[in-house]
């Protein structure tokens, strides 16, 4: 795509922001599709961030961190099996070998797709992002609460997401994942994930479930006692308005495939 309103492309670092800017970072969707009100691109690598950055109290994703770094990181923490996450919901981002080499975390959120699997790994693991505004300040924002629907989030004109922050406690959760596409090879149209937190108060047994793509935004349950897969999947009959209605799946299957993955994570992770 020939994006012919550009005129200027410059560092990030040394830029104020102003109308007609677009932050770059892979610009995989920038590039993708006409951009009329597109006047100059602020390169987001010249921030010069480090990918990715464990400590004992979490992982940092910085926002230009391509999905191919993100899918190559182990951790040095043997005790974070939920770790085993990030590859799962870098695979549901099905794309060429230079999508993968240039697609960042951070767009892949910002662009806040109901099918978004970075969207989906960091609300599933209460992760949060840290956004910066124009004159300065920061601010978190859960990563549950950063979309607001389809293709629409909270960021304010000019700001734009630093990075995102895993806690270690997510972490060290046990996972289950689901996925459900029309085909093979498809945009996920449902993504259930299940997380049986590591450690809660008084040693409750609690479960954590995620829903993405199905639902116009993410939809989180939380369960202080564990319930059965029945009581799970009922549920989200009040925590899911609506669902989802696009080619990749009408609602009433979106819907369907939702209630049987909540019915078998709630069950896998019963063990």
């Amino acid at each position: 795509m020939d994006i012919d309103t550009v005129t200027d492309f410059v560092p990030a670092p040394d830029a104020a922001w102003r109308d007609g800017d677009g932050w770059l970072a892979g610009g995989t969707w920038l590039f993708s599709e006409p951009q009329p009100g597109l006047r100059r691109l602020l390169d987001l690598h010249a921030f010069g961030w480090p990918p990715l950055v464990e400590s004992a109290a979490g992982l940092q994703i910085a926002a230009t961190c391509t999905l191919a770094e993100l899918s190559r990181w182990r951790p040095t923490r043997a005790n974070w099996p939920a770790a085993a996450l990030i590859g799962q919901c870098c695979n549901a981002l099905l794309g060429s070998f230079k999508v993968w080499n240039m697609a960042t975390v951070g767009g892949n959120i910002c662009l806040s797709l109901p099918a978004g699997p970075m969207t989906s790994l960091a609300a599933s693991l209460d992760g949060t992002a840290t956004l910066w505004s124009p004159d300065g300040a920061a601010r978190d924002v859960p990563v549950m609460d950063f979309v607001t629907g389809p293709g629409r989030n909270v960021l304010r004109p000019g700001e734009l997401l630093r990075s995102v922050f895993l806690p270690a406690a997510s972490m060290r959760g046990r996972i289950a994942f689901r996925q459900a596409s029309l085909s093979p090879l498809g945009r996920s149209a449902a993504v259930v994930i299940g997380r049986r937190p590591a450690e809660l108060p008084g040693g409750r047994a609690g479960l954590v479930v995620t829903v993405t793509a199905a639902t116009p935004r993410p939809v989180q349950l939380r369960f202080g006692t564990w319930p059965t897969p029945e009581a799970a999947v009922g549920a989200l009959a009040t925590a899911v308005p609506r669902y989802h209605d696009d080619m990749h799946g009408a609602p009433q299957w979106r819907a369907a495939m939702t209630h049987r993955h909540v019915a078998e994570v709630v069950a896998e992770l019963s063990s």
